[in-house]
């Protein structure tokens, strides 16, 4: 085969391109690696309850990993209320100060810092 005809894939269109095209190249191959989110026995769900009264209780900080879509992220969290019935966690972002609401059924992990 010829090598002189060897193609350099999109490194020789990243000159032509703006970054906010670069950008959302970048998010579509992040989507392409998407993560599919798994299933949390029982004795792991009872953990995670067990930890999220006492963090309530005590008015403690903690670290959730939780599933967004696309991967896994830790989110640190101050909690304020747990609704079983809607199934919906309410808390303090610790590094933001946001008020957030997460669903209970994406919260994968729990630790108290």
């Amino acid at each position: 085969m010829d090598n002189r005809n060897r193609d350099r894939g999109t490194i020789k269109w990243t000159s032509l391109m703006l970054p906010e095209h670069v950008e959302m190249v970048k998010q579509l191959w992040k989507e392409d690696q998407r993560v599919e989110k798994g299933i949390i026995d029982e004795q792991k769900a009872v953990e995670i309850d067990f930890l999220m009264q006492r963090a309530l209780k005590d008015d403690l900080t903690v670290k959730m990993r939780i599933y967004n879509g696309f991967e896994y992220e830790d989110v640190l969290v101050k909690l304020e209320r747990v609704n079983k019935v809607d199934r919906i966690v309410s808390g303090v972002n610790w590094k933001t100060k946001e008020n957030i609401r997460l669903a209970l059924d994406d919260i994968a992990d729990l630790s108290i810092l």
